[in-house]
């Protein structure tokens, strides 16, 4: 087995069996090209090639890093499309770099939407002005909504101009200090994070109730802060939230900007999708870009697996991809569960999305809003339960039976004629399903 096999088998102990025989199995190192610095492995595809680039070159880095002890650059490409130029400057950097960026990682192919804005305009500000404006700048926002990419945005801003940037994890900062401690290096682990120009740390909340790594990295902060060095800190939480973490260290993290990101709106998740299948070469309709938007819960890193779970199906089983194939596909994704919904349920949801109360959409009210809101409600209620139109009928203090299917006739005649509205029905009975 050579070093390429181990290292793959190392990362198969810590990813799902799914996605290993998905995608990662597929990959072929190759011996004659890879060096000590480079290590080189081949996708069977460009969709796969791409997935497996953005999600877990850094993580095979680190395993390489691990088992030798030393800096090693991978490169996931197709065989036969090694550009031997840009592999002479990738490796000439990573000798003087201590960075595990990922190059595709830009602010050019970042979404930004009104969930984003803020973090995105200040941490393009930050790398136009390294250690001048927000310093540190504090990025805090739920699992795959951009905080990662943003930061690394910035780190090879500063790495094309030239700076010593190191991008780590919590986790990897630890078990290099870990190492360091162990072969009494503790030298060489301070020279290398505390004469960066630029430090990025990932999930800095796994610093909770670690006392030495603690202390270890608050004369790291101390150091840099002091010289005017770059600090980026991302979290799934504000630093006021972060339990176990001595008081000393967040209030240093929120000295600087703490800003944080939200779940996307709809719109960006539709433009996130179509800008990823313009990158993938994967053609989709608008009624398909549209229905994956609306799965989509608030993790828009699934969408990079999810073009290739489409791909993937798509080319084994040899059909095209349309509406009825993906939704198909993404069962999974959907989490139905309609058998505990109830109309408390989707009258609390739909209230909670239009910002309304529940009992509003029950009452008499003629208004414009409610009226909408509760035609949605009835809509939803007749196609995720097994009530009557009269038990809807009673629920919602109408008439009889007649007043429901009055209504059942204007919401089809709106989702034929209107494809928002068709959008904003898909996205909640999504939420619906997905919070029951």
């Amino acid at each position: 087995m050579n070093i390429g096999q181990k290292i793959l088998q190392l990362l198969k102990e810590e990813i799902t069996e799914v996605e290993y025989n998905r995608y990662i199995k597929h990959l072929v190192y190759d011996t004659k090209k890879s060096t000590s610095d480079l290590a080189i492995f081949y996708a069977p595809n460009n969709l796969v090639c791409n997935w497996i680039k953005n999600k877990y070159t850094t993580k095979i880095e680190h395993l390489f890093e691990v088992s030798n002890g030393a800096k090693v650059t991978v490169q996931i490409t197709l065989k036969n499309i090694v550009d031997k130029r840009k592999t002479k400057q990738t490796i000439e950097k990573k000798q003087s770099i201590h960075s595990l960026l990922n190059p595709s990682h830009t602010f050019d192919n970042f979404m930004v939407g009104g969930s984003n804005q803020f973090a995105y305009a200040a941490v393009k500000s930050v790398s136009e002005k390294a250690g001048e404006l927000y310093n540190p700048l504090f990025i805090h926002g739920g699992v795959g909504l951009g905080k990662t990419h943003l930061m690394q945005a910035a780190g090879n801003v500063f790495q094309n101009q030239g700076k010593v940037v190191i991008y780590t994890t919590v986790e990897q900062f630890l078990n290099d200090f870990i190492r360091h401690i162990r072969n009494q290096t503790m030298d060489r682990f301070q020279e290398k994070y505390r004469k960066c120009d630029v430090l990025l740390i990932d999930d800095i909340q796994f610093l909770s109730n670690k006392e030495n790594i603690q202390e270890e990295f608050f004369h790291t902060f101390e150091a840099l802060k002091g010289t005017g060095k770059q600090i980026i800190l991302t979290a799934d939480k504000h630093p006021k939230k972060i339990g176990g973490l001595e008081k000393r260290l967040q209030s240093r993290f929120e000295h600087g900007l703490v800003a944080d990101i939200q779940p996307p709106e709809l719109e960006t998740k539709i433009a996130i999708i179509k800008n990823k299948c313009e990158i993938n070469k994967v053609v989709l309709s608008n009624d398909i870009i549209n229905y994956i938007a609306t799965v989509i819960e608030n993790n828009v890193r699934e969408i990079e697996g999810i073009l290739s779970k489409l791909h993937a199906y798509s080319q084994l089983m040899h059909v095209d991809i349309d509406l009825a194939f993906v939704k198909n596909v993404l069962k999974d994704q959907m989490q139905e569960n309609r058998a505990n919904l109830t109309l408390d349920n989707i009258t609390k949801s739909v209230a909670k999305d239009l910002n309304i109360k529940p009992s509003e959409i029950r009452s008499k009210s003629r208004s414009k809003n409610l009226v909408y809101a509760r035609r949605i409600s009835i809509y939803l209620c007749r196609e995720l339960t097994q009530n009557t139109m009269p038990q809807l009928a009673q629920y919602f203090g109408m008439k009889d039976h007649t007043a429901i299917s009055h209504t059942l006739k204007k919401i089809n005649e709106l989702l034929e004629n209107d494809e928002d509205f068709k959008v904003k029905i898909e996205e909640l009975t999504n939420k619906v399903t997905s919070s029951s």
